[in-house]
């Protein structure tokens, strides 16, 4: 029986023990709303994203109105940016947008849920090593570009404008780049009419990008392919109207195939 107690408060010991670890002990709960929040940033700029998002959480949960919640709020997308949880911070974005319309830096928002799907979907490896970036998601380049279009539409004198712009030129481009690599698919494939059909997406969507070029050589081979010569012609035409110093542009205009002699088409295997 004495055994039996003693094994029961040495139990006991354990469990409250276990109760009061150090890791466990919440040293943040007396804190003020600028402590917190000074601590988050502190956390951020030593890069420690993940204690800085607990901070932001707290902040926002033990004193949901005022300005550092608020700040709090749009912050924390970022920290999760930062992170590596793109989903987390768009979510943060776009909760800060909804109860914040008004907010003089909402356009900040826009222009990170931008950023997060920009980058969106690198891995480790993507970063270390050069990559085709058109060659990435379409789905995710679309919902980037429509991020930074609602910012230069919605804030034309927002500081972040021309940066947003200029990352809507090179998404756009990768657009047109990766309907060219489906395009060229379905070309060394023999599916010449899905090939032309991908082709004019990007001739008739993507106007005044690099690859429209490219567009309408593999038009001009898809239907040279199908037999369909008036429009091969058709295709050869507009080509040499907007690029006559195309190196293949003599070869199509004959009624040759350039990937025989080793042309740009190879550049894609």
């Amino acid at each position: 029986m004495h055994l039996s107690r003693v094994f029961l408060l040495v139990l006991l010991l354990a469990i409250s023990g276990c109760a009061i670890l150090p890791e466990q002990i919440d040293n943040t709960k007396d804190w003020s709303p600028s402590q917190l929040y000074s601590a988050a940033k502190d956390s951020m700029s030593n890069k420690n994203y993940e204690q800085a998002i607990d901070y932001f959480e707290k902040l926002e949960a033990r004193f949901p109105f005022g300005k550092y919640a608020q700040q709090a709020q749009l912050e924390i997308a970022y920290a999760y940016y930062k992170y590596d949880e793109p989903d987390s911070s768009i979510a943060a974005a776009q909760r800060f947008i909804k109860i914040n319309p008004r907010h003089p830096n909402v356009d900040y928002a826009w222009y990170l849920m931008g950023l997060v799907n920009y980058t969106r979907g690198r891995s480790l490896v993507d970063k270390l090593l050069p990559q085709d970036t058109s060659e990435r998601d379409l789905r995710i380049m679309r919902d980037a570009y429509d991020d930074f279009h609602e910012l230069v539409t919605r804030f034309p004198n927002s500081k972040y404008f021309a940066d947003s712009a200029q990352r809507m030129i090179h998404l756009r481009n990768n657009m047109a780049r990766y309907e060219i690599h489906v395009a060229d698919y379905y070309m060394r494939r023999g599916a010449y009419v899905a090939a032309a059909n991908r082709a004019a997406i990007v001739i008739e969507d993507y106007q005044r990008t690099p690859s429209v070029t490219d567009a309408l050589i593999i038009m001009t081979r898809a239907y040279r392919k199908l037999g369909v010569d008036n429009l091969a012609d058709d295709a050869v035409r507009v080509l040499a109207y907007n690029d006559p110093a195309h190196p293949d542009l003599e070869i199509l205009q004959q009624g040759g195939d350039p990937t025989r002699r080793g042309g740009w088409f190879g550049w894609f295997r």
